[in-house]
């Protein structure tokens, strides 16, 4: 009997394939995920109570929101703009929506208020740097200043009180899970698909990496940028929502330093801030590992002001990457 040698094709290349695809289009987003997994290990096993499920939901339905504004600010930088005015717009739709909320109205009005609001005001921001053509974060420290001396003006800083029960959206839950989890998860997953499978969504990437080339395929690349603000500050809403209802009184005030925990959240979950690359998936890790971090710090009785320190260094890490990596991208394209 002769041996005969049947030459198969490989299995395992289109599997090869397919991981490098994955580890090409989201490793950023995996290598936040592992970060996440390996804090909860480290801190969890020095102390237990760090991982215990009450501090996890504490943890993360607490701070959803900033996951849920990463959202909007991911398509802003995206398409290579910045809106640096979205903590200070965050508390003026709060104070809005507490307002209404106590003043007897349906409570659907005041939950609608802060999204068509933050639409409406960031559609502003918009229309001012696409047609008038003022960069980004000239208009947003503008309009930053604006809320913020607008909101003490009219408020003095008052607290909002008495809200009624039914307003109270981040404490609900949905088949057994807090409100702010859900809205999070499904928030981030629709925006997902959507900006990866829509010609709308994918016309962002085009834009934030060569506008002229966007131009040239007939992307009409004004209207897209005062719609991605629009869209912005309807997450901002979003977000409001998840804010403005965690607790029964609303300070009218602009939330500290809350715009830049966002931006930094697109940016360390892999959004470009030169444009034209990043998923809203890793911005939502980034808001989660951010979450963890100070309440680890905490567990472990390190100061929370490290916290600050470590999301600057993180900053610089990342930014530096992203610059080395389109440095290599443009010398491999000389070639």
């Amino acid at each position: 009997m002769t041996d005969m040698t049947i030459d198969r094709p490989d299995a395992g290349a289109p599997m090869t394939g397919a991981l490098r695809r994955v580890l090409r289009e989201y490793g950023h987003e995996l290598l936040v995920a592992l970060a996440i997994l390996v804090l909860l290990a480290v801190v969890g096993t020095i102390n237990p109570r760090f991982v215990s499920a009450r501090n996890m939901t504490s943890v993360f339905s607490g701070n959803a929101y900033i996951a849920v504004a990463a959202i909007g600010m991911t398509m802003i930088i995206v398409i290579r703009q910045i809106d640096l005015s979205v903590g200070a717009l965050i508390g003026v739709l709060a104070t809005i929506s507490g307002t209404i909320a106590v003043s007897g109205a349906p409570v659907w009005v005041a939950w609608a208020a802060p999204v068509i609001c933050g639409a409406a005001i960031s559609s502003v921001t918009g229309v001012l740097v696409a047609y008038a053509g003022i960069p980004s974060i000239v208009v947003s420290l503008g309009m930053m200043a604006i809320l913020q001396g607008g909101l003490i003006s009219v408020t003095g800083g008052a607290w909002i009180s008495d809200l009624p029960p039914a307003f109270l959206l981040a404490k609900m839950k949905v088949l057994g899970l807090p409100m702010p989890l859900v809205w999070g998860v499904v928030l981030t997953s629709a925006a997902a698909v959507w900006m990866r499978m829509s010609a709308f969504g994918r016309s962002l990437y085009l834009i934030g990496g060569n506008a002229e080339a966007a131009r040239a395929v007939g992307i009409p690349v004004r209207r897209r940028i005062v719609a991605v603000f629009a869209i912005h500050g309807a997450f901002a809403g979003l977000a409001t929502l998840l804010f403005a209802t965690q607790l029964q009184v609303i300070q009218s005030t602009t939330p500290a330093n809350l715009e830049l925990v966002i931006i930094t959240a697109a940016v360390i979950g892999g959004v470009s801030i030169l444009g034209g690359t990043g998923t809203v998936i890793g911005a939502s890790l980034a808001a989660v590992l951010f979450a963890a971090i100070g309440s680890a710090l905490i567990f472990v009785n390190v100061s929370a002001y490290w916290l600050r320190a470590l999301i600057g260094v993180l900053i610089l890490l990342t930014v530096l990457a992203d610059v080395m990596r389109r440095r290599r991208e443009t010398r491999a394209g000389g070639h």
